[in-house]
């Protein structure tokens, strides 16, 4: 009787050893697949159409008197405003920048410049700004007719813009995180396991380009040459494996 006590007392020991040593394998099993995870990168792509507009340009006189220069800028001011307020732009919405006077200095025969004044050179900026983006475009592309009306005009391309773009970033990084849950999930399907909770995440730089661009920098890229443009979002992302 004491041998057979003795004998199950063993056996229940063993086996107490055997079922909490495959517990306790089981729950390293789980912590370590809990641990690991897949980083993947998600992507985000749209179209946008720029819904502001930025229009620099300069017009300039030059003449030996100075006072006569300033004279000639402010018809050939008066002669754009006409010309603008003709293509529909309000005298209000137009920017001007202070003028600028460049003195010219007569040069010796050595082509070195002296101290005697040969004339004076005046300069002046517009700036007109708008929601109308085939206005803009019209007026930076017709506008240097103005040259045949004796006025030194310069016309600069067009800048544009799309206002909304804050809101439309939001959006797309919610696209890119879940396009990454999908690529993490079919790399995870492949070796049998399933994705888990979002580990991480960090947001990447956005890149605005013309359409079918393939320009991308690393601080970003804001094209403002383009009507349209491409916008695109990459997030990278690590899930936890199950």
């Amino acid at each position: 009787m004491q041998r057979s006590g003795l004998f199950v007392l063993g056996l229940t020991l063993a086996l107490g050893m055997v079922v909490s040593t495959f517990v306790a394998g089981r729950s390293v099993e789980r912590v370590k697949s809990a641990s690991q995870t897949i980083r993947v990168k998600g992507s985000s792509e749209r179209r946008i159409v720029s819904d502001w507009a930025v229009w620099d340009a300069r017009f300039s006189t030059r003449s030996r008197v100075l006072v006569t220069a300033y004279e000639k800028l402010q018809k050939d001011l008066a002669a754009i405003r006409v010309y603008l307020e003709q293509n529909g732009v309000k005298r209000e919405d137009v920017a001007l920048s202070s003028v600028t006077t460049t003195i010219l200095y007569r040069q010796n025969e050595k082509g070195n410049a002296t101290n005697d004044i040969d004339g004076y050179v005046l300069d002046q900026c517009l700036e007109l700004k708008s929601a109308d983006i085939p206005l803009i475009a019209r007026l930076s592309r017709d506008s240097t007719s103005l040259i045949k009306d004796g006025i030194e005009f310069a016309s600069s391309p067009p800048r544009y813009f799309y206002t909304k773009i804050n809101d439309l970033k939001i959006k797309m990084l919610g696209e890119a995180t879940k396009d990454a849950k999908a690529r993490a999930e079919q790399l995870a399907l492949s070796s049998g396991s399933r994705v888990g909770a979002l580990r991480s995440a960090s947001q990447g730089v956005f890149q605005i380009t013309p359409p079918y661009s393939t320009e991308v920098s690393d601080s970003g890229v804001y094209d403002t040459s383009s009507i349209e443009k491409s916008i695109k979002a990459l997030v990278t992302v690590d899930f936890s494996i199950l």
